[in-house]
């Protein structure tokens, strides 16, 4: 199983996919690996050899902000956000959705399960 990065890459996918399960690496960039690192990208990952994983591995330190580095970065970023007490800071800070969601339905991702609220109770018409 070919190690990159502290990350174990599935040896039963193509070299393309596998390389994707790295935080930073999407299909467009795991190509361009490829294709710099002189790999054919449709073989299996686990017929990598080690000259290959290397190649790959000095590739993605020289050229990209991948795994711990990019999370590190993404944080940091948030927190700027947060400290500086702009709009984007507080939604994050507040847990609502960052980018103009309407929250007064879904949002449920960022607001989690539902809450249910009592209502009012149904008031009799007094006629």
């Amino acid at each position: 199983m070919p190690r990159l990065l502290g990350v174990d890459i599935p040896p039963d996918r193509k070299t393309v996919v596998s390389l994707t399960y790295l935080y930073g690496v999407g299909p467009k960039s795991a190509r361009d690996l490829c294709h710099a690192a002189g790999i054919n990208g449709d073989a299996k990952a686990r017929d990598l050899t080690e000259d290959e994983v290397a190649r790959i591995a000095a590739l993605l330190d020289k050229d990209y902000v991948v795994e711990g580095q990019l999370r590190r970065q993404v944080a940091q970023n948030i927190s700027r956000l947060r400290d500086i007490a702009c709009y984007r800071g507080l939604r994050h800070r507040r847990g609502l959705p960052v980018r103009g969601q309407r929250t007064r339905t879904n949002a449920r991702t960022r607001k989690g399960p539902k809450k249910t609220v009592a209502g009012k109770k149904g008031v009799k018409d007094l006629r």
